[in-house]
């Protein structure tokens, strides 16, 4: 196809067709039966060409610029056309250099749907693209680039500009989109306007951004906004420059406001919950010559509706509290940034303080409020730090780890409370669970609670990453040797329900040999997975981690380990696997990493678990998992016999005892006591069950035993007849204690004749007679005591029987 340009001379354009960047001149342009790789239309020329090939638009540009001298004649004011017509269908850009003076000032006035700021480097949708220049004498400022459909409505700006309007080879577009006007010195840099009506967000940047705004310039961004809208300012990105003189600074007229301008450092929070339009304006400053530094900013405006609640304040006292911050912000802060187009969640200490992040501290009193349609997009973050400065103090004393209820209160969900525990040198930290307990989180045992605790053991050097723990488990208590971070961490709603029962406690203690120290107390009905720390990760070198088990009495712990060895090869030194029963003589089980690992064993009382780690080979770490299983204990089948046994045996001697007690009431036959002082009736290390005195027990009555039937075997005479020697049994009447005494010696002998007042019968030998003991395993005091008193009462050294006896018998 043939194109043929004819450019007036008064219209001072100039059309420039050339190769792309980076393109093979395998197409060329023929002007004449010339071909050329470039073709440059002057004003007042009319040239016709064609292209060796069918797609031009793949390999050529073009460039059509007017020169606008505002200068030394009149400017060609109103709407600015896409002049010439006719044009090939290429990659075009349209260029207008208008020049003018200092003293006047230029209007870009673009038509609806007006213009939206784009950073360096990003692409319209439509690829249809705006860049605005401001020039000041021989000085060229990149006010910025922009796309159609946003809120930008008009750019005033001082002297000169250069107006770039690119456009696909494909776009259907005919008119520039916006008309130039004049107007008076606007005395700064320029002047943007963006007209935000409804609900919307824009974002703007300062000129040459990202490089450096100019050298103690002033430039406004004026917004239109409805009175019944509300407006917040957030800067998202910005540096400072080397300032010799004045200060850089961004400056406010707000409405209502009895002391316009504000000014706010660009560190500050900038204002929101704006009521109405306002201007924004950014002042430079007199920079360093040696170090000028980078004066820029990027921030973006939200117009949101006022929300329902924006005059309900939520008191938040942290007067009260020590060291803590509560940290209020946006799902993800602060790994995530939100998007630009995302709604604004606002919080505010202030009606004119607010933003999407807010962090209180403790130690004062906050009423704050949300200009947020759905809180549920906050979340809290709280810290609080504990750590002991007097040994002697902080030893003694627990502290409650639980989340404020000033926290809990509020109507935003709770992410994450963290405790920072700093112990000094020689001591450690303990955690205890006492009612709930903990549970660790294993593959095996998954924990399904509201939250859950990470707690981390660090020092300068190394951080052990105990586990992640729940409550409702069975750890009641974990000893650390270093400084601790605990992270409480929420899923869900249901945490607001169960807070009201966390039961985390710690406390400062002395120093322990191990790196952490778990006591275990499971639910006998449970099956307990415990796992070592750092996992999967594995054990630092050289750590060592102990797990103390409680078994209760009547149970047994069945112990095994998820794998048959450590998986392991150490490089220096040896790792163990120690475990060992808590009961006397117990014998201590020991495997190293290249041995297997014990087999299932049942443990019948308390025991250790220990792991201590070598300096690993690389590449091989080691991670040990182990379970804890209870059953009842089972009766041994001989000990059942031995019982059975036993009750049979007693059941006899009742019925003997039943039966001679029955006889002897019949018989009437006369009594003998056996009486025997050689025997000791004070079973050895027992006196402690003697709780009565002589006085008050019966230790001083003996049984009285019918001796014709049962001792009358040792009394045969040579005849073979029974003729039992009778006497009388008198009473005791020397010191009384408040042991069972040693009974006088007796004898059956009838060549041996006893005298009322015999104080020492002659012996019987072991070989004639036996000799019998009736001993009261009783506790009571000393011998020697109450012997006056006792001795003085008569009815307590009076055998029971004496009375009869001496009716019936005769000396």
């Amino acid at each position: 196809a043939s194109f043929t340009i004819s450019l007036r001379t008064v219209d001072n354009i100039t059309v420039m067709i050339k190769l792309r960047p980076g393109v093979s001149p395998s197409c060329q342009i023929r002007v004449k039966n010339v071909t050329r790789s470039e073709l440059k239309i002057k004003p007042g020329e009319n040239v016709t060409f064609t292209f060796t090939c069918s797609t031009p638009e793949k390999y050529f540009i073009m460039e059509i610029q007017k020169n606008i001298d505002c200068v030394s004649g009149l400017c060609p004011f109103g709407d600015v056309h896409l002049y010439p017509p006719g044009l090939p269908r290429l990659n075009r850009t349209f260029i207008w250099d208008v020049k003018a003076s200092t003293k006047a000032g230029l209007e870009l006035k673009f038509s609806t749907p007006w213009l939206r700021q784009i950073e360096p480097g990003e692409t319209c949708p439509d690829v249809v693209s705006y860049n605005i220049n401001s020039r000041i004498d021989t000085a060229t400022v990149n006010i910025g680039t922009f796309c159609r459909n946003g809120s930008v409505s008009r750019i005033k700006l001082l002297g000169g500009v250069i107006m770039s309007l690119h456009l696909p080879w494909d776009s259907p577009l005919t008119t520039s989109g916006f008309n130039i006007a004049n107007r008076a010195s606007i005395k700064r840099l320029c002047i943007i306007e963006s007209i935000l009506k409804g609900e919307s967000s824009i974002t703007l940047m300062s000129p040459n951004y990202p490089l450096g705004f100019p050298e103690d310039e002033l430039m406004t961004w004026q917004f239109v906004i409805p009175s019944n809208m509300r407006a917040s300012v957030f800067f998202h990105n910005y540096s400072l420059s080397n300032c010799e003189r004045k200060e850089e600074r961004v400056e406010y007229y707000l409405p209502g406001s009895f002391s316009n301008p504000e000014v706010f450092k660009l560190s500050d929070s900038q204002p929101a919950n704006i009521a109405g339009s306002f201007n924004l304006s950014l002042q430079g400053c007199d920079q360093d010559a040696q170090n000028p530094g980078i004066l820029r900013l990027l921030f973006q405006v939200v117009v949101q509706h006022p929300q329902v609640d924006e005059n309900v304040t939520h008191l938040v006292d942290l007067s009260k509290e020590w060291n803590m911050t509560v940290t209020i912000h946006f799902e993800g802060w602060p790994s995530r940034i939100p998007l630009m187009s995302e709604p604004i969640c606002l919080i505010c200490k202030n009606p004119r303080t607010c933003d999407r992040v807010l962090t209180l501290v403790s130690g004062a009193v906050y009423k704050i409020s949300f200009l947020c349609k759905d809180l549920s997009r906050l979340r809290i973050t709280a810290e609080k730090g504990i750590s002991c400065v007097d040994i002697r103090w902080c030893q003694r004393k627990i502290y409650s780890l639980l989340v404020p209820k000033v926290i809990t209160q509020l109507p935003i969900r709770l992410h994450k409370f963290i405790w920072k525990l700093l112990a000094p040198d020689l001591i450690n930290i303990e955690i205890t669970s006492p009612s709930l307990k903990l549970q660790q989180h294993v593959p095996e045992q998954r924990c399904n609670t509201s939250y859950s605790y990470s707690i981390v053991s660090a020092t300068p050097e190394t951080e052990l990453n105990v586990g992640v723990f729940c409550p409702g488990g069975s750890i009641e208590k974990i000893q650390m040797r270093n400084n601790i971070t605990i992270s409480l961490k929420t899923f869900g709603k249901g945490f607001l329900n169960e807070s009201n029962h966390q039961d985390l406690k710690m406390s400062f203690v002395p120093h322990i040999k191990d790196e952490c120290t778990f006591t275990v107390s499971p639910d006998p009905k449970a099956k307990v997975y415990l796992q070592t720390p750092n996992w999967p990760y594995g054990l630092p070198p050289y750590v060592s981690i102990s797990w103390y088990v409680v078994v209760p009495s009547k149970q047994v712990a069945h112990l095994g380990f998820s794998k048959d060895r450590m998986g392991i090869a150490c490089e220096t030194g040896r790792a163990y696997v120690n475990i060992k029963e808590e009961t006397l003589g117990a014998e201590e089980t020991v495997r190293r990493e290249d041995e297997l690992l014990p087999k299932p064993r049942n443990m019948y009382h308390d025991f250790w678990l220990n792991v201590s780690n070598c300096k690993p080979v690389d590449k091989t770490q080691l991670t040990l998992q182990f379970w804890v299983t209870f059953a009842d204990k089972q009766i041994d089948l001989g000990v059942i016999i031995a019982v059975v046994a036993g009750a049979g045996v007693l059941m006899a001697i009742g019925l003997t005892v039943c039966c001679v007690k029955k006889k002897k009431k019949k018989s009437q036959n006369p009594m003998v006591g056996v009486y025997n002082p050689n025997v000791n009736t004070q079973v050895p290390g027992k006196q402690g069950l003697f709780t009565k005195g002589r006085k008050n027990n019966e230790s001083h009555v003996y049984a009285v035993i019918d001796d014709a039937m049962v001792y009358g075997h040792l009394l045969k005479e040579s005849n073979g007849s029974v003729a039992p020697e009778v006497d009388v049994y008198r009473p005791f009447d020397g010191p009384i204690g408040s042991l069972p005494p040693s009974p006088p010696p007796f004898s059956f002998r009838k060549d041996i004749k006893r005298s009322p007042n015999t104080e020492e019968p002659l012996p019987l030998t072991d070989t004639d007679h036996d000799t019998y003991t009736f001993a009261h395993q009783k506790s009571g005091q000393s011998e020697d005591s109450g012997d006056t008193n006792e001795k003085n009462n008569a009815d307590t050294s009076t055998s029971l029987l004496e009375n009869k006896e001496q009716d019936d018998l005769v000396e």
